[in-house]
């Protein structure tokens, strides 16, 4: 009976997850010519810098087989594309399919993302699929964009290889009531004191969220680092159950509002946590705010403090802001939770496991 239970739960779970299942939709195609040049100049990554002498080569493409045999080093990719208005408000991201090894991403002269890591502590990505969260702010809507890509390449074949490459909306994505994405406060190492609404952090770094730290100062850095946010609460939502959302998180994170210990993620380096082949940075951070947790009419200050034990760091994607509860748990019931998730608490409900 029991076996005979739990293949229905699968069963229905695949079923469900098969029926709610939406791809992202892509709006822009980037297949085909781009400029490419090969060697290294930070300058390239700006919207502005001149490209018009490069070579045009096809992507995606072994640049081996465009004209550039046995080539092994840096060489840098860029394309010009245009974003309809009518996608402002959508979450977008820029699908660059598998780079051969290593790579940077820069639009309109933001850095974006990247994966892998540069000699002398070289460590190829090129098995691991390119989906960077593009903010709106750094696009142009109705005018000229600019994608510039640095590759390094280590051995055998480089390049922007494979994949449908392309600006993409995700229909999935969950949009907050109120978008706490932007501007944070950064500051690298750990203190408790951190946490205290009180505490000052005027001297700190300010930084872009959700985005790697690596991309906002913090290139090469792992360890403990904080993060602080003041907002006020919109009047719409002072009468309501909310969840705050912090994207996600790589890698662990603890969370205080008001000087209240709220929730955490994942386990700290004191509680023996684990980074390589952990997937805690994967899960999307939501934490249910107490009812009196939040002041209608003052100034209220988010504390995350987060650990990064290996590669990249921060609060790196995913929605940033405070959503309705009933809002998250129509989300959820959707498109929130993955195969394994939802059997857990299939399993938990019907045997108490």
């Amino acid at each position: 009976m029991r076996d005979g239970v739990l293949m229905m739960v699968l069963f229905l779970v695949m079923g469900t997850v098969h029926v709610h299942a939406q791809s992202p939709q892509r709006i822009v195609d980037l297949r085909g010519d781009w400029r490419f040049e090969i060697g290294d100049d930070p300058a390239r990554s700006a919207a502005a810098y001149d490209d018009s002498a490069w070579d045009r080569i096809r992507v995606p493409a072994f640049w081996e087989d465009e004209g550039y045999p046995g080539y092994d080093g840096w060489a840098w990719y860029r394309r010009h594309f245009t974003v309809h208005e009518q996608f402002r408000h959508d979450a977008l991201f820029l699908d660059l399919g598998n780079i051969d090894d290593i790579d940077e991403v820069y639009v309109n002269g933001n850095f974006v993302g990247f994966m892998g890591a540069a000699p002398p502590r070289y460590e190829t990505a090129y098995a691991e699929k390119r989906w960077y969260y593009l903010p709106g702010e750094f696009l142009r809507f109705g005018s000229d964009n600019v994608i510039a890509v640095r590759v390094y390449d280590h051995e055998l074949g480089g390049g922007i290889i494979r994949g449908d490459i392309g600006l993409y909306r995700d229909p999935t994505y969950l949009v907050p009531d109120q978008s706490l994405r932007g501007v944070w406060k950064l500051k690298r190492g750990d203190a408790p004191d951190r946490a205290a609404p009180s505490f000052r952090d005027d001297t700190w770094e300010r930084a872009r969220v959700p985005s790697y730290w690596e991309t906002q100062g913090l290139r090469g850095y792992d360890g403990f680092a904080w993060y602080r946010r003041t907002f006020t609460l919109a009047p719409a939502l002072r009468d309501t159950r909310l969840i705050l959302l912090l994207g996600r998180i790589d890698d662990a994170d603890d969370v205080w509002v008001n000087g209240r210990r709220i929730g955490k993620t994942g386990r700290m380096p004191e509680e023996g946590g684990q980074y390589i082949n952990d997937d805690a940075y994967r899960s999307l951070r939501a934490y249910a705010l107490p009812p009196d947790v939040l002041h209608r009419d003052a100034p209220n200050v988010i504390a995350v403090r987060v650990f990064d034990g290996f590669r990249h760091g921060g609060i790196y994607e995913g929605p940033v802001g405070l959503i309705r509860l009933a809002r998250y748990r129509a989300w959820e019931r959707k498109h929130g939770s993955d195969q394994g998730n939802t059997v857990d608490r299939l399993l938990k409900f019907l045997f108490g496991e």
